[in-house]
């Protein structure tokens, strides 16, 4: 019975996790974080910034990084970096971020205003983007 319990219970999880990743949702604890050019290593978009934090073997970052490019094209004043969360461990313990990929949405003034663990989908972005502009 014991081994029933264990199966239902991870497969909750793993259900969980499932609709979890890449939903773009405001997280409490990003209140008052902010990013400058200086720590991302790029310029802020006029109206946006699309950070996203990738790991060198991870799959799902490579199609993350394709829906940021396709999205920041598409919207006037909306930028896309990406950054190396190995090279740069100070700020991902600074913000927080746990896997990858996860996408951050800063307003003008390098405010996050929305977060994505996961590979985001494109209607998501872009949703999440009005919040930002």
């Amino acid at each position: 019975m014991t081994g029933l319990v264990v199966l239902a219970a991870a497969s909750a999880c793993g259900v969980l996790q499932r609709r979890r990743s890449g939903r773009v949702r405001v997280r409490g604890r990003d209140e008052g974080n902010r990013l400058d050019a200086a720590e991302l290593g790029a310029r802020l978009g006029e109206r946006a910034t699309l950070v996203q934090f990738s790991s060198a073997f991870c799959a799902p970052c490579r199609a993350t990084r394709r829906v940021l490019g396709e999205v920041a094209a598409v919207v006037p004043g909306v930028t896309h970096v990406e950054i190396d969360a190995e090279a740069h461990l100070d700020l991902v313990r600074r913000l927080d971020i746990l896997k990858t990929p996860t996408v951050l949405v800063l307003d003008a003034d390098g405010r996050v205003v929305r977060r994505a663990t996961g590979q985001p989908r494109k209607a998501d972005v872009i949703a999440a983007l009005g919040e930002a502009v």
